[in-house]
């Protein structure tokens, strides 16, 4: 029942014309995206060893949560809760990211994915 009631969602939300944002399959070349827990601003996007609060990657990616919480991944389809340890699988889409419970100080991700 629930499997049906999701893939009736999906089609809404595909017919709706919200695309690709949060994508439900993943090519072979998926890259991954990591956000990690990094002070000062609590976490960031790790790319070629440097710490990045803006990102710009072709996609589908899958996004790696290995801050210190979950966190909150909004595009234009809606927010998603990614728990820590966990990936999620994002299309094309521009994706702001946000821990949950943040503090105000506390960095604003940003990810673009083409």
């Amino acid at each position: 029942m629930k499997t049906s009631i999701l893939l009736v969602a999906v089609a809404a939300l595909l017919a709706s014309g919200a695309g690709q944002a949060f994508a439900k399959s993943a090519g072979p070349g998926a890259k991954t995206v990591t956000v990690a827990m990094h002070d000062p601003g609590c976490h960031w996007f790790t790319a070629n060893g440097k710490f990045v609060k803006t990102l710009t990657v072709a996609g589908p990616v899958k996004l790696a949560n290995y801050d210190e919480a979950a966190l909150l991944v909004a595009s234009k389809a809606g927010i998603k809760r990614q728990a820590v340890g966990k990936k999620l699988l994002l299309g094309s889409g521009v994706y702001r990211i946000t821990m949950v419970g943040q503090a105000p100080d506390d960095n604003h991700l940003k990810l673009i994915v083409k």
